[in-house]
């Protein structure tokens, strides 16, 4: 069978397997005590005082959002209000914010870092006037930090709250502090390709209380019972009031219209595996960035590499075909799956090239140039932590055959 090097991959050890046959015998599938182990330990990680897990990464982000909708304290966060985003990115993010009734509002990014241009983002408070946008949600893409103190200096300007969508950061540090403890939550995705890798789950990190608490009522269909853990059998419901007659339950009082955006122990288990080798995982990302940007050196005249920093945990190696190279992207991408690399386009530049948000194309037009160059001559392939130097010199030797072909 001829090799092939994926974007991602997960291989399940001893450690991996013993956790999964610890919740089969334990007969608790539904979230139970690997979930709460997990929402510790990886806000602890993190740097944050709670941690809520989710289904998914873009159930954090529907989550989050729908919690700073509640929140009285951010009247600027309503239904048909604005958001700053990143126009680069997975469709998740933007779809959360559609779904949740605001407008994404998309300004350029940097081509070489991926981050929002804070004077972009200033820019577009001004134009579509402060009052109107009440969020930034800035992307970290490919484990890239975008320019936080930036960012925040704008938000207490213009009275804005961050939402960080840290999807693909984890452990991404800036400045001396961890990605996803800027803003008020941060949502994270632990899918098969990320740096922690659960199958699909997510979380939102937060340090404040009120949030918290929303946000664990509201991944539960909005009910009254909201507790980091449920003590019922063994102190009796904390939720119960004195007067409380015994039809009152919090678990079937709802207060808000929520979702079910419950996981199972299964994902969390692996979670917590993951979790464990977080740091150790990152470092050799890391390490497999830094080895390949010396063995593909001598193509830069052709291709961005990825700036190399050991703050950055990187989900995956993303490079841009450069204009005056004359590359095509579809042809190098053929060429390279042909050789045994799985690649990746970089997502695209959401207002001008998802046929889900061509309602936009017009606004959008011409208005976003790095975003756009980005979106077209943008690709990732794999830097996992499961490949070793053998297999990052068989992609180093797929570049320069396909390098080749495409100058014949």
């Amino acid at each position: 069978m001829r090799k092939k090097i994926r974007i991602g991959e997960i291989i399940l050890g001893a450690e991996e397997k013993a956790a999964l046959h610890t919740v089969i015998e334990s007969g608790h599938i539904t979230e139970g005590k690997f979930s709460h182990k997990f929402e510790i330990g990886f806000a602890d990680y993190i740097g944050t005082k709670a941690g809520i897990i989710t289904n998914s990464g873009t159930s954090s982000l529907l989550l989050g959002i729908k919690a700073l909708l509640i929140d009285e304290r951010f009247p600027k966060i309503a239904p048909g209000k604005k958001v700053i985003t990143s126009p680069v990115t997975y469709a998740a993010t933007s779809n959360s914010i559609v779904l949740s009734g605001l407008e994404p509002i998309y300004v350029d990014i940097d081509p070489v870092t991926f981050k929002l241009l804070p004077e972009a983002v200033e820019a577009a408070i001004l134009e579509q006037g402060a009052d109107e946008i009440g969020l930034i949600l800035p992307v970290h893409l490919m484990g890239f930090p975008n320019d936080m103190d930036a960012l925040l200096d704008l938000a207490a300007k213009y009275d804005l709250q961050i939402f960080e969508d840290a999807a693909q950061a984890h452990g991404t540090r800036c400045k001396g502090k961890t990605i996803g403890t800027f803003g008020i939550c941060a949502a994270y995705s632990f899918y098969v390709a990320h740096n922690i890798q659960a199958g699909e789950m997510g979380a939102v990190l937060t340090s404040d209380s009120k949030m918290e608490r929303n946000m664990r009522s509201l991944k539960a269909n909005g009910r009254q019972c909201a507790c980091r853990r449920c003590v019922r059998n063994e102190t009796g419901c904390v939720m119960m009031k004195p007067g409380d007659d015994e039809f009152h339950d919090p678990r079937f009082i709802h207060d808000h219209i929520g979702y079910n955006f419950k996981t199972t122990d299964f994902c969390a288990a692996l979670g917590c595996t993951m979790l464990s080798k977080a740091e150790k995982i990152r470092t050799q990302r890391y390490k497999n960035v830094a080895r390949l940007n010396e063995l593909l050196a001598e193509f830069s005249d052709s291709l961005q590499l990825p700036v190399l920093s050991e703050d950055f945990s990187y989900l995956g190696y993303p490079i841009l075909i450069k204009k005056e190279s004359g590359i095509r992207r579809a042809n190098l991408l053929k060429l390279l799956d042909d050789e045994g690399v799985e690649n990746r386009p970089l997502f695209g530049c959401i207002p001008l090239h998802q046929p889900s948000y061509s309602y936009l194309k017009e606004q959008y037009q011409g208005k976003l140039p790095n975003a756009e160059y980005v979106g077209t001559h943008g690709f990732y392939i794999g830097c996992h932590q499961f490949l070793d130097n053998d297999d990052l010199e068989f992609m180093a030797e797929a570049f320069t055959k396909t390098m080749k072909g495409l100058k014949i």
